[in-house]
Formats: C-alpha cells, structure tokens, sequence
C-alpha cells in the first residue's frame, strides 16, 4: 500500500488522521512542522503528502515550494490541508504546488476520495 507523509503540527489531528489512514492499509510518516516535512520528504520518498498549510518554523506554502524544488520529490502529489476554506486560499495552495485541497475539520470519506484520485496511476480512471 502506498506510504502517505502527514505534515501536521497539531496532536489531536495527527492522531486521528493517521490512525484512520493506517486502518486502510496505508503506511503513515509523519513530520510536525514544514522544516521537518521536508527532510521526511526527501528520506522517505512518500506515494502522497497531507500538508497542512500553517506550520510552525516553516510554513506549508513555502515546504510545498521547496519540496517541488527538488527533481527528485517534484511529482509526489500534494494535499493541501487548511482551516482556510476561501477561494484564495485554494488558489494560495495550488500556486505553492498542491496537486488538490482539502479544508479542516476533516471530512475523512472526502480527503479519501481525493487521496485515492491522486495516487492513480497516469491514465487511468
């Protein structure tokens, strides 16, 4: 099953998403803040990334900026996760370099479609 990184600096969050995320068969890594998310990213190579959008020390914008900077990280799909639900805040994330977008609280069965859709191999449906 596919390794899924969740940059996520709130416990309760982190906890409950990756526990439900772990119930589907999924392998989760997880990093606390957009500094770490990046290292994780580039140790652990995931299938996906979950990013929260406010992080401490460097936040999801600027991680997602740095992550697709890198040729070899550049095509992991990218969600981005946010308490910001404005259209600006959509459009924020995918110029930063998110594939897809997803507000919090988390609606699970939602961001498990959207997760699904973007590890789908290219060309299929």
């Amino acid at each position: 099953m596919a390794k899924i990184l969740l940059v996520e600096d709130n416990e309760m969050n982190r906890d409950m998403l990756s526990r439900r995320l772990e119930r589907r068969g999924y392998t989760v890594v997880m990093a606390t803040d957009g500094e770490s998310g990046v290292r994780m990213a580039e140790s652990e190579v995931p299938d996906l990334i979950l990013m929260d959008m406010s992080l401490p020390v460097l936040d999801g914008w600027e991680a997602t900026r740095r992550i697709r900077a890198d040729s070899a990280l550049k095509r992991i799909p990218i969600i981005a996760l946010t308490a910001h639900a404005m259209a600006q805040d959509e459009q924020q994330a995918r110029d930063a370099g998110c594939d897809d977008f997803d507000t919090k609280p988390v609606d699970f069965a939602r961001l498990l479609g959207k997760i699904e859709t973007c590890l789908k191999p290219a060309g299929t449906s």
